[in-house]
């Protein structure tokens, strides 16, 4: 893929994004588009070789649409400035754990891993699933590569204790968590070096066992 090619292309989309521009270089676009579609179905293939769970899946059911829902926000610009692909069991639409890759110039490239503020029902089998086998669970955040890769899990947390537990529970800064991530970014330097995806498959690796554990709760 030629990352220098769609990072001049979501930059300049960045400072016209509106209709009339997106529809002159729609043959830009449409070379993009396929960049990352085989950026995507690579991706699933080095996946699939530790992950059975992605096999089958298809770059056109992984990538996100570059059209924004303006419909709710107040931000009413009709494209998103980057390109975003995102896999798991049973497709990207399941809410399952799983992997989300993420290229946008001037710094807003990253991979992540986890769940995003999962339905309650979910989240309440995740809190249950961490506070019955917290060992197991620490020893994933806790492992050398998602250490190297992602520093710590993060995610939104709860003010107050979630309801159930109390403060005495030795799980309690995990179980306050709405969303459980793995998270790292990169550089507009890093992206385009030549050992950028690499480095995307050893932290797909290392967010793996995080993304087995939160299964457990589908």
């Amino acid at each position: 893929m030629d990352y220098k090619n769609t990072f001049a292309f979501l930059l300049e989309l960045k400072k016209n994004n509106n209709k009339e521009w997106f529809d002159a270089n729609k043959k830009r676009y449409e070379a993009v588009k396929k960049d990352f579609a085989g950026l995507i179905e690579t991706w699933i293939k080095e996946v699939g070789k530790f992950d059975e769970t992605v096999h089958g899946l298809e770059p056109k059911n992984c990538i996100f649409r570059i059209n924004r829902d303006v419909r709710f926000g107040k931000d009413k610009s009709p494209y998103k400035t980057n390109m975003g692909g995102a896999m798991a069991a049973g497709g990207r639409k399941s809410g399952k754990a799983g992997y989300y890759l993420h290229l946008e110039p001037s710094g807003g490239s990253f991979i992540a891993g986890g769940v995003h503020t999962p339905e309650p029902d979910v989240l309440k089998k995740v809190r249950q699933e961490i506070d019955y086998n917290f060992k197991e669970f620490s020893a994933i955040i806790a492992h050398k590569d998602f250490k190297k890769h992602f520093g710590q899990l993060t995610g939104d947390k709860l003010v107050t204790v979630p309801k159930g537990y109390d403060t005495a529970n030795p799980a309690i800064h995990l179980l306050k968590h709405k969303s459980f991530l793995a998270w790292k970014k990169y550089t507009d330097k890093e992206v385009l070096d030549t050992g950028f995806f690499n480095d995307v498959m050893a932290a797909c690796k290392a967010m793996k066992p995080l993304d087995d554990f939160l299964n457990r709760a589908f």
